[in-house]
């Protein structure tokens, strides 16, 4: 795939540098990345299977909307309470999930490997969440429906998410707010702004902040709390990390509006 970039130095490791590429280069990465070139073959089985088993417009149509009303407010609840949670960290069986689910994420915001959900603990979740609401609506039909929908916008919020880490500035005034207020969240205090192309659940939830005169910057905005204190009694991600949890990420350029997330905030506020 690097060879397809033509740019070397937007890889760091064995994955893609989001503060190094630009929005071209990031559409190839995504266009070709397995975890969602397999979302796309998904989302052509279940459509596939939504026309064969067709529920009718109204529970397919009612399929769609449930999904799109209810996945920001699980993606909120499983963001703010099991991703930045503290227990899967805590038992040797899970620390690695929980390492590859997120803390990897918040180490280096910019690594497109870490960035995307593994698919092993995506699609069941998608599937739990979607299927059943589809099948109480309208059968196999409109639970192929929900699943569709369901995988559609995770490829949706991965591709805004990218553009989030990404060394670009959109030029939609919605995207940038979107940007800036999730920047916060990466580079400011972790526990506020848990959407990623919304955030009306953090609104209702109090949990929503426009910028960094705010609130006072968190010190576990990097690490999630896993500190060194918190890795002596659990060592286990740390084991599985090879050093100990960093307090800021590294190997990574960040754009302007990253390093100033307090300037860049009132920019678009």
């Amino acid at each position: 795939m690097s060879g397809t970039l033509r740019n070397p130095s937007i890889r760091s490791g064995r994955s893609f540098d989001l503060g190094k590429m630009n929005l071209r280069q990031l559409w190839i990465a995504y266009l070709t990345y397995p975890t969602i070139l397999l979302y796309f073959a998904l989302i052509a089985i279940s459509f596939a299977l939504a026309i064969h088993f067709f529920a009718g417009e109204g529970p397919t149509l009612t399929a769609v909307l449930a999904v799109m009303l209810i996945y920001p407010v699980v993606w909120y609840l499983l963001h703010r309470y099991i991703l930045h949670g503290h227990l899967l960290y805590k038992s040797r069986f899970t620390a690695a999930l929980w390492k590859r689910i997120h803390f990897d994420h918040h180490q280096d915001p910019h690594l497109l490997d870490v960035l995307f959900g593994g698919p092993a603990t995506t699609l069941p979740t998608i599937g739990a969440i979607t299927i059943p609401v589809g099948w109480l609506i309208g059968g196999p039909g409109a639970a192929a429906t929900a699943f569709c929908t369901g995988v559609t916008i995770t490829c949706i919020y991965e591709f805004f998410h990218c553009i989030q880490h990404l060394n670009y500035k959109p030029r939609a005034r919605w995207i940038q707010r979107m940007k800036a207020y999730h920047v916060l969240h990466h580079f400011h205090d972790e526990d506020g702004n848990f959407g990623i192309t919304s955030y009306v659940v953090d609104r209702a939830l109090g949990t929503y902040y426009v910028d960094a005169r705010s609130r006072g910057r968190s010190p576990t905005v990097f690490n999630l709390g896993y500190t060194i204190e918190q890795a002596k009694r659990y060592p286990w991600v740390m084991r599985l990390t090879g050093h100990a949890p960093k307090d800021r990420p590294d190997g990574a350029s960040r754009p302007e509006s990253e390093r100033n997330p307090q300037r860049n905030s009132r920019q678009v506020a």
